[in-house]
């Protein structure tokens, strides 16, 4: 007889940084992000636990405050949002900061739009160790975009 177990949000969470953390690790992707919190205390509430994983797979980790909202997820999920970014080397690090730094130049220059725009989507996508198809496909599904 199989019996039901209801695992708490927290635990969830907590699964869900272990096995970012062990894929960065091994170098399947170059960085993972946790899920979005809605609130830095949230986010922050899981710092014990981030630390303890970084220590175990040797891995980084980055707080994010705002959350990086591009084409390829749905807005909705990371405007506002606090996440941890789970990272090895310092230039991937750099990598997705540059991205949040070039789309702040293109939108105060007008020109977040277009190729720069779909650019910097696929950026991230790539950083995030997706395959060019998947990439593609999320673009297109995503039905929630900044303006």
């Amino acid at each position: 007889m199989q019996m039901e177990r209801e695992i708490d949000a927290y635990s969830y969470q907590c699964g869900v940084m272990d096995a970012f953390c062990e894929m960065v690790h091994a170098g399947v992707k170059r960085i993972a992000l946790s899920h979005p919190c809605p609130t830095r205390e949230e986010r922050d509430s899981y710092l014990p636990v981030a630390e303890e994983l970084c220590r175990k797979y040797g891995v980084r980790c980055f707080l994010e405050n705002g959350g990086l909202v591009t084409d390829l997820f749905p807005r909705a999920l990371n405007e506002g949002s606090y996440n941890l970014v789970f990272y090895r080397r310092e230039e991937d690090i750099a990598a997705y900061r540059a991205i949040g730094e070039e789309k702040a130049r293109l939108l105060a220059g007008g020109a977040y739009r277009g190729a720069a725009r779909e650019r910097l989507a696929v950026d991230f996508g790539r950083l995030l160790g997706y395959r060019e198809d998947d990439i593609a496909r999320l673009l297109a599904e995503n039905g929630d975009r900044e303006p």
